[in-house]
């Protein structure tokens, strides 16, 4: 029987870069040292977390520029920025001579049990996350495809289907892994399984 061939249409792709090892790695111990102080300090940020049953703490709800409460988060806001014009660039996007810029940052640390829901970020260009602790069992980026609600009744993939094929794509980031993707992408923070909790910064971009 004749065979034909596959034409892949529509990918979805995410931007990675490891920056433990890298000309910047002495930022990371940086910002580690000012997610702990802030998360301390920030008493506006504990009530959030707790009133939106937040299981750990979080600064989205609390402090609307991380740069005004340490410089580490302006020399952040500076790289992200540098790595989401390469991935724009990566993914042949016409930006008019534009160039991404942060609109929002926010720490999150999630404690053991916490996870967080399939969410997408509306209204932004491009969102991320900078992962500073990632301890065993801390929860891997579970990424939808986004074609999810329009499938019907299309068959299960198989559980050794190509990862590009799959319904959800987990990622497991550690230390100083950072990760960029278009803000439509579908994605959920899996459980906390370990004992300690995992630090990150999230992040939203627009043109």
């Amino acid at each position: 029987m004749p065979t034909g061939s596959m034409l892949q249409v529509f990918v979805t792709e995410v931007y990675r870069i490891d920056l433990t090892g890298t000309s910047v790695a002495s930022l990371l111990t940086k910002l580690t040292a000012a997610c702990r102080r802030v998360a301390i300090e920030d008493t506006a940020g504990q009530a959030w977390s707790k009133a939106n049953t937040y299981q750990g703490y979080t600064s989205y709800g609390s402090i609307l520029d991380l740069g005004t409460v340490d410089p580490a988060f302006v020399e952040l806001k500076t790289l992200v920025e540098d790595q989401a014009h390469i991935y724009g660039h990566l993914l042949e996007l016409d930006l008019g001579g534009k160039a991404p810029e942060v609109c929002n940052m926010w720490i999150n640390i999630l404690e053991p049990g916490g996870a967080h829901s399939g969410h997408n970020h509306p209204l932004n260009a491009f969102s991320g996350t900078l992962y500073l602790e990632t301890p065993p069992g801390s929860g891997d980026l579970d990424l939808e495809d986004p074609r999810q609600p329009l499938l019907m009744h299309a068959p299960m993939r198989k559980p050794n289907a190509e990862k590009f094929r799959k319904t959800f794509v987990s990622v497991k980031p550690k230390r100083g892994t950072l990760l960029l993707w278009e803000s439509w992408l579908r994605h959920q923070v899996g459980v906390n399984t370990g004992v300690s909790p995992r630090l990150s910064i999230s992040f939203n971009l627009n043109i």
